[in-house]
């Protein structure tokens, strides 16, 4: 016997009891051919609302099993024997309950049978109809529920994992100056609220000297930020070691090149060394966007040259000097998320005049230092049209009124 037999929905043999809901698909994997009719003939005294597949062996059954919601199957088939038939039906239909349904009445047995992962144990000759539609109908719901619970587990599971990675890209400023301020913004794109590679740390390593960077390793995932952990530890090891600034970004792309998992991974990245008593900057980029200087009621990006991706072909970047004119500025560090967002739903990109048309704007004047990161996120998506597909990272540090 094989084909499909679809049981009634409804008939003057429904008997009381039987779970209601949506029609099923099962398939039954039973050579007998007595068994399997007596099986529709049991769904068909009910309700059941099931639509019966049947299998005469393992082979056929592996073509069949695509989209129905249970399986049930008998322990002694021409291909599978016992346990080991169940097995290789779990491995095959692993989104669908399975059932057995057998001759054998062992308790032992079908203690094994659910351990392995079977939902239901059901001996021949011993359910009804109202028995075996239940048991069916109740077998779908439990394998629906540890589906949800695994997926729920495996979600609580990855915001776990991107909380550690967070708190590796995204460490508390070490420093201990109150002459300049340092206030911090990360956000996840729109893909999956998952963390992504960009990263920025901030090393006060004397009294008047502090070193910061924000970096942006490419691509989105788990060995994205884990790499971006990296290069962000082994940034301010080598700060805190006293290497020479220009052999810094050196070594940095060193273990880029060492760790990542494949060739083609790169990252972009911005240093800035604040000379606090000399009232001067060192920036370094490398393929990374300049940052942005705010003093004396103006904004503008910072003229150093953008150098080469960390990755691709290895080059020490040129230092900027920069000199500050007063005491009351701010210095904005950004990744590239912040910028690429769409102007109006055109193809044009905000990109760093957009960026500083946004905070040349008098309207921030009412912004808090401690919330214009937050405040630029919000604009450049109400220009985007909605949420930013990138990560954002920002580092914005400030001395005096910080305009």
């Amino acid at each position: 016997m094989s084909g499909a037999v679809r049981v009634p929905s409804a008939g003057a043999g429904l008997h009381g009891g039987v779970p209601p809901g949506e029609r099923l698909r099962v398939l039954l994997v039973e050579d007998d051919e007595g068994d399997a009719f007596l099986v529709g003939e049991l769904l068909a005294e009910t309700n059941s609302m099931i639509d019966l597949l049947v299998a005469t062996s393992l082979s056929e059954a592996r073509q069949r099993v695509m989209g129905v919601d249970c399986v049930l199957l008998d322990l002694g088939l021409p291909d599978a024997q016992g346990l080991d038939g169940l097995r290789r039906v779990l491995e095959m239909a692993s989104g669908a309950a399975v059932c057995v349904l057998t001759g054998r009445s062992d308790e032992h047995l079908g203690i094994v049978a659910v351990a392995e992962g079977a939902q239901d144990y059901l001996v021949k000759g011993q359910v009804d109809g109202v028995l075996l539609t239940r048991a069916l109908r109740y077998a779908v719901e439990r394998k629906r529920a540890d589906e949800n619970a695994r997926r729920l587990r495996e979600v609580e599971l990855r915001q776990a994992e991107s909380a550690r990675l967070e708190r590796g890209l995204l460490p508390q400023p070490l420093m201990t100056t109150d002459e300049v301020s340092v206030h911090t913004f990360y956000r996840p794109g729109r893909h999956a609220a998952l963390i992504g590679g960009d990263f920025y740390d901030v090393v006060q390593t004397q009294p008047d000297r502090i070193d910061l960077i924000v970096g942006d390793v490419c691509g989105h995932g788990v060995d994205e930020a884990a790499l971006g952990v990296e290069l962000r530890v082994a940034w301010r090891a080598l700060v805190l070691a006293g290497v020479p600034d220009d052999e810094v970004l050196p070594a940095l792309e060193q273990v880029l090149m060492s760790e990542r998992r494949l060739q083609e991974i790169f990252a972009t990245v911005a240093t800035t060394r604040l000379d606090l008593a000399s009232a001067r900057a060192t920036v370094r980029l490398a393929g990374h966007p300049p940052p942005l200087l705010l003093s004396g009621g103006k904004v503008a990006p910072v003229p150093a040259k953008g150098g080469l991706l960390l990755g691709v072909r290895p080059r020490r970047p040129v230092a900027f000097d920069l000199e500050f004119d007063t005491d009351d500025w701010s210095l904005l560090m950004y990744t590239d998320g912040l910028i690429e967002g769409r102007v109006d739903g055109g193809d044009e990109r905000l990109d760093v005049p957009g960026l500083t048309g946004l905070l040349a704007d008098p309207a921030n004047r009412a912004v808090p230092l401690a919330e214009l990161p937050a405040w630029l996120v919000g604009r450049a998506e109400q220009i985007n049209g909605g949420p930013l597909a990138d990560d954002v990272a920002m580092l914005l540090v400030t001395r005096g009124s910080g305009r």
